[in-house]
C-alpha cells in the first residue's frame, strides 16, 4: 500500500473517532434534564453523567498511549473502539443512574484508548509540512460532532428517548473497526522493546482519579480530603517517574521543552475555561428561557458550526505561521466571548445568544488545531504517542475541572437538589460567577500561550 492510501485511511479513522465522543457528550448535555427526570437526579448527580466519562478518559490516556508506543498504536486504537462500542450498548440499557454513570466510566476507558493513539497515528504518517492540515481536519470533525450532537440529540431524545443517543453511532463504530482492521497496514510502535512502567501507571491512575473525584466534591470535607490525597500521590508519581529509564510519562518534556510545556498548559487552561459552556448554557436555555431540547440544540449549534468551519483553516495556517500567534488570538477571542455570556439573563434575546456563541466558537477554532500542531511538532517520533496522551490528558482534565467548577457554583447557589424552572433565579446566581471565573482563566491562558516561544527554528 502506498503512502497516500495510508494517509487517507489514517485520516478517515482519526476523523470518525474524533466525531463519536464529542457527539455523544454534546447530545447527552441536551438530554440531561430528561435523564434527571427519569432517574430523579440532583444537579450534582446529573453532572456525574458527564464527569464519569471524563474521569476515566483522563486517567487512562497516558497509560494506554504508552502501551500503544510499545505494542502498536493501531492495536490499542481498535481495542478502544470495541470497548467504547460495547459500553455504549450498556449505557442504552442502564436501569438506574448508578449503572449509567458506571457504564459512562467504561465508555471513557475506550475513549482514552482511541484518543491516545489517533493523533499519534496521524502524526506518525503525515510529514511535518502536511501535519497541521491533517490535524485541523481531525479537530474539525470533533466540532462537527459537537455541532450535530445537540441538534440530533434533541430530536432523538424527544422522538425515541435519551437511550437512542448511545445506539445511533454503532454502525459508524463498526465501520471504523473494519477500516482499521482491513485497510490500515502497520502498527507504528517506535518504542517497541522498551519496558512498560506498570507501577507508575497505577500510581498515575489512582492519583488523578482522587484529584478529579475530590475536586468534584468540593467544597465538602470529603472533597478536600480526596483532593489533598490525590495531590500527594501525584507528587509521589512525579518523583517515581523522574527516576525511571522508561517512564510511562516523560516529565522531562515539561522540564526541558518550553514549547511543549506551555502549549500543554495553554490547552489545560483553555478546556478548563470553556468546556462547561455547553453544559451551563444548555441548562440556561431549558430552565431559564423555557426552550425544548430541540430548540436548545439549534441554538447551541451556532458555536460548533463556526468551530467546524474554521478549524481546518487555522490548522493549515499553523503550518506556515507560528502556532502561538494564531492560538493566542483564539484564546483572546474566547475570553471576550465568555465575558459576554456572564451578562446573559432571562431577558437576553435569542439572536444575541447565538451571536455570542458563534463568536466564542471562532476563538475555539483558532486555538485548538494550531495548539495541537505546536505540541506534536515539538517532540521526536518515538514520543508521538506520549505527546498525544499529553494533549488528551490536558483536554480531559481541563474538561473535568471545567465541569467541577460549574458543579461547585451550582452546589453553593442552588444546592444539592434537582434543578427545576422554579429555581431559575438561584441557577442564574450560579451562572454569572461561573462565567466570570472562566473568563479570568481564559485570560491567564493567553499568557501561557504567548510564553511557549517559537516551535520552528
Amino acid at each position: 500500500m502506498d503512502s497516500s492510501e495510508q494517509k487517507r485511511y489514517a485520516l478517515i479513522l482519526a476523523m470518525l473517532s474524533s466525531f463519536f465522543t464529542p457527539f455523544v457528550s454534546s447530545s447527552i448535555n441536551v438530554a440531561l434534564p430528561t435523564i434527571a427526570d427519569e432517574f430523579h437526579m440532583t444537579a450534582v448527580t446529573m453532572s456525574w453523567v458527564a464527569t464519569s466519562y471524563l474521569l476515566s478518559a483522563a486517567a487512562f490516556l497516558v497509560p494506554f498511549a504508552r502501551v500503544g508506543d510499545i505494542r502498536g498504536r493501531k492495536r490499542v486504537f481498535l481495542l478502544g473502539m470495541w470497548v467504547f462500542s460495547i459500553a455504549s450498548v450498556l449505557c442504552a440499557a442502564a436501569p438506574s443512574a448508578g449503572f449509567l454513570i458506571a457504564f459512562r466510566w467504561a465508555q471513557g476507558v475506550g475513549g482514552a484508548m482511541t484518543f491516545a493513539t489517533a493523533i499519534a497515528l496521524l502524526t506518525s504518517i503525515y510529514p511535518i509540512q502536511e501535519r497541521g492540515k491533517a490535524l485541523g481536519l481531525s479537530v474539525s470533525t470533533t466540532y462537527v460532532g459537537l455541532s450535530l450532537g445537540p441538534v440530533i440529540g434533541g430530536f432523538l431524545t424527544t422522538l425515541l428517548g435519551w437511550r437512542s443517543l448511545f445506539l445511533v453511532l454503532l454502525p459508524g463504530m463498526a465501520a471504523v473497526i473494519w477500516i482499521g482492521s482491513k485497510k490500515l497496514k502497520g502498527e507504528w510502535s517506535e518504542a517497541r522493546g522498551e519496558k512498560y512502567d506498570l507501577q507508575g501507571s497505577a500510581m498515575y491512575v489512582l492519583a488523578l482519579t482522587a484529584v478529579i473525584v475530590g475536586f468534584s466534591l468540593l467544597p465538602g470535607l470529603a472533597g478536600i480530603a480526596l483532593t489533598i490525597t490525590g495531590t500527594i500521590f501525584l507528587a509521589v508519581f512525579v518523583a517515581w517517574e523522574l527516576r525511571q529509564t522508561s517512564p510511562v510519562m516523560d516529565l522531562k518534556l515539561l522540564r526541558y521543552n518550553r514549547p511543549f510545556a506551555f502549549s500543554n498548559l495553554a490547552a489545560l487552561i483553555n478546556y478548563c475555561a470553556t468546556f462547561a459552556v455547553s453544559f451551563l448554557v444548555s441548562l440556561y436555555l431549558q430552565y431559564v428561557k423555557g426552550f425544548s431540547p430541540e430548540e436548545t440544540g439549534l441554538v447551541l449549534i451556532s458555536q460548533t458550526v463556526v468551530m467546524a468551519v474554521f478549524s481546518p483553516l487555522a490548522g493549515k495556517l499553523s503550518d506556515v505561521i507560528e502556532p502561538r500567534v494564531i492560538a493566542s488570538a483564539g484564546m483572546t477571542i474566547a475570553a471576550l466571548g465568555l465575558a459576554f455570556i456572564s451578562f446573559f439573563d432571562s431577558a437576553t434575546a435569542v439572536w444575541l445568544v447565538v451571536a455570542v456563541l458563534a463568536f466564542l466558537g471562532f476563538g475555539f477554532a483558532l486555538f485548538s488545531s494550531p495548539n495541537t500542531n505546536a505540541i506534536m511538532s515539538s517532540v521526536e517520533r518515538r514520543q508521538y504517542g506520549m505527546a498525544s496522551a499529553f494533549v488528551g490528558t490536558m483536554r480531559q482534565v481541563g474538561q473535568v475541572l471545567s465541569l467541577g467548577i460549574a458543579t461547585i457554583f451550582l452546589a453553593v447557589y442552588v444546592g444539592r437538589v434537582q434543578i427545576t424552572p422554579a429555581l431559575a433565579p438561584e441557577f442564574m446566581s450560579a451562572f454569572r460567577p461561573a462565567f466570570i471565573a472562566f473568563t479570568v482563566l481564559c485570560i491567564l491562558g493567553v499568557f501561557a500561550s504567548l510564553a511557549r516561544g517559537r516551535v520552528r527554528s
